[in-house]
Order: structure tokens, then sequence, then C-alpha cells
């Protein structure tokens, strides 16, 4: 991973290269992050891409409910030939939860992105495919969001129910 200055060298670049990309960056226990505008996420991520950091590791959806803006898409990105992992963090409102798709950059970015945009109600402007992926497609509301009912509806079981497996009770 790149260390503080490291860090800081690669937010820079980002700067020069996509200016008003960047919002923030932090360096905590061995761990680099740079928060960007996510307005910006196709180009600094292909930045990123070209300067060696070529394997999306995950990308995945968080709500910091109640702060705004409220969802988080985070991107954990290595150079394998560095051995170096980046976290990229972008943030979008629940009124407008949009943000560009990078399946063109990260293929592997096709499910994660469908995940987060069932569980978040993230739309990737862009993607190929934008459907829901674990839920029932006329399902409502965004499971993962943490306004979202607990408990929500009623699980049947059956284990005390009478079967009739062609055996005599």
């Amino acid at each position: 991973m790149p260390d503080a200055t490291g860090l800081e060298l690669i937010a820079q670049e980002l700067r020069e290269a996509a200016p008003d990309s960047v919002l923030d960056t932090a360096f905590y226990r061995g761990r680099a992050e740079i928060r960007i505008e996510p307005s910006r996420n196709r180009e600094v991520l292909q930045h990123l891409q070209d300067r060696g950091y070529t394997f999306l590791a995950s990308l995945h959806g968080v709500d910091y409910y109640p702060h705004e803006p409220r969802l988080g898409v985070i991107y954990e990105l290595l150079d394998m030939v560095e051995v170096d992992r980046l976290s990229i963090k972008a943030r979008v409102s629940t009124e407008e939860p949009r943000i560009s798709s990078v399946v063109g950059l990260f293929p592997g970015a096709d499910f994660p992105e469908r995940e987060c945009f069932d569980m978040f109600g993230v739309i990737f402007d862009g993607h190929p495919d934008l459907r829901r992926i674990l839920m029932p497609e006329d399902y409502e509301g965004f499971p993962q969001r943490r306004d979202f009912p607990v408990g929500g509806e009623p699980i049947l079981f059956t284990h005390n129910e009478a079967h009739n497996y062609g055996v005599n009770q």
C-alpha cells in the first residue's frame, strides 16, 4: 500500500489529470483512501488503471445514514505489480443516487454494480444490464439502507405441518 506521502502524490496526480475530482484523502492504520467527486469516478478510475491499479478487488455500497450525501460506492483497487491497495470512495444523495458505471473499465464490476443497485438503490449510468440481482424484480425498497423497516415480510416455516409422502400417518 502507498504510505501517506505516496497517497498524497497519487491524489496530486489525480487533481492534475481530473481537476476538482479529489475531495479528500485519508491514511489510517495502513489503509490509503481517496474520496472523489462522484461525477468524476470514470476519469479517476481510468487514470488509476493506467497508473497500474488494474484489478478491481471489490465494489460495494454503504449507507451513511443520517449523514448526507448518504449513499457510498467504494472501489477497492489493487496494483498487482507493486502490491498496492487503494480505496476510492464516492458518495451520492438519496435524491439523486447516480454514478457512472465502470463495467467498461473493469468487467468484473458488472454484478457488484447490480448488487449495489439492488440493495442500496444506486443507479449506475451506462451499465449494460442494470436490474435486480438478489431481490425479485417487483420488490419495492432497498434492503441494505439503514432506514429499511426491520422485520419486513413474515417467514413461513413448514417444520410442523403434516406431510404425506406416501407414508401412512
